[in-house]
């Protein structure tokens, strides 16, 4: 009797949040599992995982069919769509990369990286309740965790995971186009000069920069992303105050015009934001992978 006559505990703005913030995180033995450290590598978050699969999944097969339903007429609105975008990229690799055959692999990978990320950032303009209330209603029944986040760009594991990717593709490029031996050398020898006792400086440098670049190309995206979601999550509190709230002659009843107004503003201003942010991405990638074809 008790229990049923206990007070049900609404979230305040603070645990609506953190709630929204918190990420469906397993072990490596599918266990539902929360992360207590700030590095963790048996705990990885499988809302980012899950959906960061599928939209690569759906990139590639958007690209694909846009290039097996191409003909040389005129072309229809999807077809020239990806033709203006994927000019644009080659554009862009062109004034980076000056090595024919590089690009050949890189140009793609760059087109791809720009797909993938835009669709990953578009996540964030589905509204902020929609998936995860879905989750909530299925997702305990199944033996999930209450939590679930749709946006995997907002996480930093995945952010910095396709970082240290273009972090190993630039070394992969160092090595091919120098060799082994000659970008040893080069790790030795600059930026302060072929000297024997600057080796050791000239190493160190080389490896702050290669951790500078991963660092900073993963937290830009990161850091922007989940700004937006932050704000999405304020504006839904904002209409959500308001229908707990409603009364037409109390002051929350102007939360519920701000919702709306706010809501629309910030939405027609994030899709510069995802948009600008993938082709910042991919421009990095192409300018990093360019810089593993210069000699200091």
């Amino acid at each position: 009797m008790a229990a049923e006559h206990a007070e049900v505990h609404a979230q305040t703005a603070g645990e609506y949040i953190q709630h929204h913030l918190h990420h469906l995180q397993k072990n490596f033995s599918f266990e539902n599992v929360e992360q207590h450290s700030i590095v963790d590598f048996s705990v990885f978050n499988f809302d980012s995982l899950i959906y960061s699969i599928l939209l690569g999944a759906m990139a590639c097969y958007f690209l694909w069919r846009a290039a097996s339903k191409a003909t040389s007429g005129v072309p229809g609105r999807f077809q020239a769509a990806v033709e203006i975008l994927s000019e644009m990229v080659d554009t862009q690799a062109k004034g980076v990369i000056h090595n024919a055959t590089s690009r050949k692999l890189v140009a793609p990978l760059a087109l791809t990286v720009f797909v993938w990320i835009f669709l990953m950032n578009a996540m964030d303009m589905l509204p902020v309740d929609a998936i995860p209330a879905l989750w909530h209603t299925a997702g305990p029944a199944m033996g999930y965790m209450n939590y679930m986040r749709v946006v995997p760009t907002a996480d930093l594991s995945t952010t910095l995971g396709m970082s240290v990717s273009v972090l190993l593709v630039c070394l992969v490029y160092n090595v091919k186009i120098k060799g082994l031996g000659g970008w040893i050398h080069e790790l030795l020898s600059a930026p302060f000069g072929d000297k024997f006792f600057l080796y050791p400086v000239n190493l160190l440098m080389q490896l702050i920069e290669f951790a500078a670049k991963t660092v900073s190309h993963g937290m830009r995206l990161f850091g922007n992303m989940f700004a937006g979601e932050l704000i999405f999550m304020l504006i839904a509190l904002m209409g959500g105050t308001w229908a707990w709230q409603f009364n037409p002659l109390s002051g929350w009843f102007w939360l519920g015009f701000g919702h709306v107004i706010a809501g629309t503003a910030w939405s027609i201003f994030h899709i510069l934001v995802i948009t600008l942010q993938a082709f910042i991405f991919m421009m990095l990638t192409l300018i990093y992978v360019g810089q593993a074809h210069s000699s200091h």
